[in-house]
């Protein structure tokens, strides 16, 4: 199912990896494409399918290759809700996020064509948490190991084993009819070849690329945009942020990052998006483009920018101006939208006025009817509220209150 192609920008990218730096160029039509995008995705894709895992996944970073060696990842990423339903993957080759200070990668690049030359879905019991995944290990059924992935299918593109990705395609598979128990492992082992590929650097889910002597750590594979599945439900409940959204600060695989807590407590008659991404500013999500696109199609969505924006050196006036941007577009496009202020994060002596402003108009001047203020959950102190208390990057302690707390603040939301 291609559900949408489209180009914000061209991808201009410096390779060092073929002996000497050049430049690759992609070029594309331009054409108004927004409006489509979100008719295509409302009355196609997300009007059946629904995230089922609680992992922050996303098209954060891009990394180079010749274009002509296809190599195999695998990715996994834990199931949520267990029980046999059809499962369609969600994949987008458009960068959500400006990657640090966007030297390299910035929000809303189309990637040039690449190749999925096969996909296949299995499943895994169990993943060892919080270790070092360099020294995992991974096979198949036949074999023991740390991660032993059984029962790989075959998933195919409109009846096909093999698809072409397009610059700047939003598209998705057949659907596949899958069973799973609650925290099983659904693992996606996809085959590629392409010169520039989207990825996720900071990603906190086990993935590896096979080598020659076997499975190997690397996060430099595509990743899925949303593991999805026809599960009925309540509501849509997205989480949009950066990457304390995302879960990082919390160990590797733990699923222990505050709105996977939070989501576990709240239950499963609703779904979860986690939309967090590593470096992601409120100037990317408010720019309209395929990240904020996603966000758009939900029910309920929990929205926490701010740190980025600060410590790239954003105005305290462009940020409130993005939050504000960011909150109406939600809001008119049908969603409940929590706006969360922006947590601590041992904010530099010339940042902290502009961030104890910002929060006070997250928590007045926007106007939002629910604001949950993460910083008394966050904060050093009175005195020092602008430092962490849990770390910049919330630790599993400071990600567990948050949940708490949010929980018994937000939870009359969904009962209307």
């Amino acid at each position: 199912m291609s559900i949408v192609n489209f180009d914000f920008k061209p991808y201009f990218l410096p390779v060092i990896c073929f002996g000497k730096e050049k430049k690759l160029t992609f070029f594309s039509f331009w054409y108004n494409i927004v409006n489509d995008m979100q008719t295509r995705l409302t009355n196609g894709y997300f009007s059946v399918f629904t995230s089922n895992t609680l992992a922050g996944s996303g098209n954060q970073f891009v990394f180079a290759s010749d274009g002509k060696e296809i190599k195999t990842g695998r990715i996994l990423y834990k199931i949520f809700s267990g029980g046999k339903y059809g499962y369609s993957f969600l994949f987008s080759n458009i960068t959500d996020g400006t990657y640090a200070d966007g030297a390299v990668s910035a929000k809303n690049r189309a990637c040039p064509e690449w190749t999925m030359h096969r996909l296949r879905v299995g499943k895994c019991r169990f993943v060892p948490e919080g270790v070092n995944p360099e020294k995992l290990t991974v096979s198949d059924g036949e074999f023991s190991s740390d991660i032993t992935v059984t029962d790989l299918k075959e998933v195919t593109f409109e009846g096909k084993r093999s698809k072409v990705v397009g610059s700047g395609e939003i598209f998705a598979t057949d659907t596949i009819e899958l069973s799973f128990e609650k925290d099983e492992y659904l693992c996606l082992e996809i085959t590629f070849s392409g010169t520039v590929i989207p990825y996720h650097e900071e990603s906190l889910l086990p993935s590896f690329v096979k080598g020659e002597s076997g499975w190997v750590y690397s996060r430099k594979t595509p990743v899925a945009s949303m593991i999805g599945c026809d599960r009925k439900v309540k509501g849509r409940i997205v989480f949009f942020g950066d990457s304390i959204t995302q879960g990082i600060g919390t160990p590797f695989n733990s699923y222990r990052h505050w709105n996977a807590l939070f989501a576990e407590k709240l239950g499963d008659d609703f779904s979860y998006w986690n939309l967090g991404l590593g470096f992601g500013r409120a100037e990317d999500a408010a720019s309209g483009g395929a990240w904020f696109e996603k966000a758009k199609n939900c029910d309920y969505c929990f929205v926490c920018f701010g740190v980025n924006d600060l410590l790239q050196g954003r105005s305290k006036q462009a940020i409130m101006r993005d939050l504000r941007h960011i909150y109406k577009n939600l809001t008119a496009s049908g969603v409940n939208v929590v706006m969360q202020t922006v947590p601590p994060f041992d904010y530099p002596e010339e940042l902290r006025s502009a961030w104890a402003e910002i929060n006070d108009f997250i928590k007045t001047d926007l106007a939002c009817g629910n604001v949950f203020d993460v910083v008394p959950i966050l904060m050093e102190s009175e005195k020092r509220p602008f430092n962490a208390r849990f770390g910049g990057h919330p630790n599993e302690n400071g990600c567990r209150i948050w949940a708490e707390r949010l929980y018994l603040e937000s939870k009359d939301i969904f009962r209307k």
